[in-house]
C-alpha cells in the first residue's frame, strides 16, 4: 500500500507539472502515460513471490532465477544500482510494454522532439496501446511526416519507480535478458535531458561490456556461441542500415530538386529490401529482423540508429581509459551535467577521431 501511495503522488507531481508546461494536448497523452506506468506497476509481483508459487509455470521460474542471478551480477561487478528495479515481474497479455512512434520530415533523417518537464526532449513517443500509438502515427502521416511505429520490450523510468522484469522480454535467451536489464539499469546512472544520443550510447557501451563480463563468467560453450551468432546477425543487420542511412544522407544533401530526391529516396529503399533478402539467404533464412519491415519503409526507421550507436565508440575510449565502472560512471555523470556541444566535444577528446556524428547539435 505505501509503494503504491508513493508512486501515485510521484505521478500526479509529474502529471500536474507537465499539465501545466504542457497544455491539454500534452495532457492527455501523459494521462495515458500515467495510467499505462501504474497499471505495469500494480501487475508486478516480488520475483521470491513468483519463485514460492508452486503454481507457476518451471520454465518461467528457471528465467526469473537467471534474472535474480543477472541483477545481483549487476550490482557486484558492474556497479549498477542496488535498489528494487528488477525485484518483481510482471505478466502482461500484449507482445510489449509499449509502443514507440517516430517521426522525421520527408528528406530528413533528423526526428521531431517531444519536450517534457524532467526528461527533456525525447525523439519518440511511447503509447501503451497499439491502437492510440497508431492513431498518432496517422496524424503525423496525415501532417507529411515519415513514421514508424515500433514495439518496445522494455524501459526505464531512470529510477523513479521499482522497474519490473516483464514477460515481454523474459523468454530471451540468458545472453540477451543479462544484455537488456544491463541497459535499463544503466539508464538510471547517468541521465542528460534532451539528448537521446549521448544516453543511449552510454547504455550501449555498459550494456556490452557488462555482458562480455557475464559471459566470461556464466557463459557455457553453447551460450557463447548463441551469442556470437546473434551478435554477428545484429552487427550484419546495422551494417545494411548504416549504409542506407549513408546513402539518404547522400541523397538529401544534394543539389537536386525534391521531386528527384523522393524518387532515389524510393531506390535506396527498395534496394535495402533487397540485400535485407539476401543476408537473410546467408543466414539460412532467420527471420528474427522481418517485422522491422512490417510497415513501408521510411526514415523514421532509421533515425533511432544514430541515437543508439553513433557515440559509443568514444563512450568505449572512455570506459577503457578510467579502466574501472564507478569512475567511467562518475566521468558520464559530469559529462551529462555539461551543455551538449561541451559534451560532444569531451566526447570527441576521448574518441580521438573525428567521426563523431552529430557534434554540433
Amino acid at each position: 500500500m505505501k509503494l503504491r501511495v508513493k508512486t501515485t503522488w510521484r505521478m500526479a507531481v509529474l502529471l500536474a507539472l507537465s499539465g501545466l508546461l504542457g497544455g491539454c494536448a500534452q495532457l492527455g497523452y501523459l494521462v495515458q502515460a500515467a495510467h499505462g506506468q501504474s497499471a505495469l506497476l500494480s501487475a508486478a509481483r516480488p520475483i521470491d513471490d513468483w519463485l514460492a508459487d508452486p503454481q507457476a509455470d518451471p520454465g518461467l521460474k528457471d528465467k526469473l532465477a537467471t534474472a535474480k542471478l543477472i541483477r545481483a551480477f549487476a550490482v557486484r561487478e558492474l556497479a549498477l544500482p542496488d535498489n528494487a528495479s528488477y525485484t518483481t515481474y510482471a505478466a502482461l497479455r500484449r507482445p510489449f510494454v509499449l509502443w514507440n512512434v517516430v517521426a522525421t520530415p520527408a528528406l530528413s533523417l533528423k526526428p521531431k522532439q517531444w519536450c517534457f518537464p524532467v526528461a527533456g526532449c525525447v525523439s519518440y513517443r511511447g503509447y501503451y496501446e497499439l491502437a492510440q500509438a497508431r492513431a498518432e502515427a496517422l496524424a503525423l502521416r496525415t501532417e507529411g511526416y515519415d513514421v514508424q511505429v515500433a514495439g518496445v520490450p522494455a524501459y526505464s523510468t531512470l529510477g523513479w519507480f521499482k522497474d519490473p522484469v516483464i514477460s515481454t522480454f523474459i523468454h530471451y535467451p540468458d545472453a540477451e535478458l543479462a544484455r537488456l536489464i544491463f541497459h535499463e539499469l544503466a539508464h538510471q546512472v547517468a541521465y542528460a535531458p534532451g539528448d537521446s544520443e549521448f544516453n543511449e550510447s552510454f547504455a550501449t557501451t555498459v550494456e556490452q561490456a557488462g555482458l562480455q563480463r557475464w559471459l566470461d563468467v556464466h557463459g557455457d560453450a553453447k551460450m557463447r556461441q548463441s551469442y556470437a551468432v546473434y551478435a554477428a546477425r545484429k552487427q550484419g543487420f546495422l551494417g545494411l542500415l548504416l549504409h542506407c542511412r549513408q546513402a539518404l544522407e547522400a541523397n538529401y544533401a544534394a543539389a537536386t530538386p525534391e521531386a528527384e530526391k523522393l524518387r532515389r529516396k524510393a531506390e535506396i529503399f527498395q534496394a535495402l529490401q533487397q540485400d535485407y533478402q539476401a543476408l537473410k539467404q546467408s543466414w539460412g533464412g532467420y527471420t528474427g529482423y522481418d517485422r522491422w519491415f512490417a510497415e513501408p519503409l521510411s526514415n523514421a526507421h532509421l533515425a533511432a540508429l544514430a541515437t543508439y550507436h553513433d557515440l559509443v565508440p568514444a563512450f568505449q575510449a572512455l570506459l577503457r581509459q578510467d579502466q574501472g565502472f564507478e569512475r567511467f560512471y562518475a566521468d558520464v555523470k559530469a559529462l551529462a551535467n555539461l551543455e551538449r556541444q561541451q559534451r560532444r566535444r569531451r566526447l570527441l577528446e576521448f574518441a580521438g577521431t573525428q567521426t563523431l556524428r552529430d557534434l554540433a547539435l
